[in-house]
């Protein structure tokens, strides 16, 4: 499956250990950023590209990290079609997917260590979205209201 991450400072070392992760477990990854160490970037100018390229890309998924990932969730679900969600449990991890058809996982470096980071984003992939009529029709009314801002 192809997957575009990308993170800020405080998200960089899990970003890496990830890719190598996911590339070992058969995905395509692109890395939106960033590629070293700056305590002054910003998590939009990452994440933003990485919901962008997923919404152009309905077959891939994405992940944003950062400290907590709130912020990363937040600029993601900037971009028209991105469905972003911030996950902190197996739980949340199915949800996300089943209920919600989220395209893209946000995660904090600081909340979680890599390998249940790991597990969370494995769940995440596997999951499939069983497409049941009332979640589809929820799903509906916010990507109609993204388009006329009306419910």
């Amino acid at each position: 499956m192809r997957i575009h991450i990308g993170s800020d400072h405080a998200g960089l070392d899990f970003k890496n250990e990830l890719i190598t992760h996911l590339v070992v477990n058969g995905h395509d990854v692109t890395d939106h950023g960033p590629y070293e160490y700056d305590a002054l970037d910003d998590y939009p100018d990452f994440c933003i590209p990485c919901a962008e390229a997923v919404a152009k890309d309905s077959t891939s998924l994405g992940i944003v990290l950062g400290g907590s990932g709130n912020g990363e969730q937040i600029a993601a679900n900037k971009v028209k079609g991105v469905r972003a969600a911030l996950v902190w449990s197996i739980e949340t991890a199915k949800l996300a997917r089943e209920h919600n058809n989220a395209n893209v996982i946000s995660l904090g470096q600081r909340l979680h260590d890599a390998d249940f980071v790991k597990q969370l984003i494995d769940t995440f992939i596997a999951t499939k979205f069983p497409g049941d009529e009332r979640h589809v029709r929820r799903i509906d009314k916010i990507s109609n209201y993204e388009v006329t801002g009306e419910i």
